[in-house]
């Protein structure tokens, strides 16, 4: 049987539970899991947002995570890029990508190089986009504006 080498990319700012759920999930359906972790440039680029946590910090956040095998820093927007790097079979998302122009164009492109998206339940109740707005209004409450 082929070893199964499975890719879960993500900014990891701001690490939670579901960030966690996210790396335990895939690592359950593969025999080497390789984190993702979106380079501060591309958060800049593709989000819009710089991250609270510096990228190097986030490499090593994730790299202390039990069950992740490697990481690798996304330093383009192309998943095909990182496919041509590291050889993954499966990639992982949450499924607030499911059935979205995104995923749709992720899976095609995967999906012609033989790569099988597997999405997984968002955490709906933690995101980072949740933590960074809660942060904001502290900030602002402590701030007077």
């Amino acid at each position: 049987m082929a070893q199964r080498i499975g890719y879960a990319a993500g900014a990891f700012d701001l690490f939670h539970v579901g960030h966690l759920n996210i790396l335990r999930h895939a690592r359950e359906r593969c025999d080497v899991l390789i984190a993702g972790v979106v380079s501060d440039e591309m958060l800049q680029l593709v989000k819009g947002i710089s991250p609270v946590v510096p990228e190097v910090e986030r490499v090593e956040i994730v790299r202390a995570v039990r069950y992740v095998d490697r990481v690798h820093v996304e330093s383009t927007p192309d998943k095909v890029d990182a496919w041509r790097e590291l050889g993954f079979t499966h990639c992982f998302k949450g499924d607030d990508w499911r059935g979205t122009e995104k995923g749709l164009r992720l899976e095609q492109s995967l999906g012609a190089h033989g790569v099988e998206v597997v999405y997984f339940p968002y955490t709906a109740h933690t995101s980072s986009t949740a933590l960074r707005r809660a942060l904001a209004q502290l900030d602002a409450a402590a701030t007077g504006s």
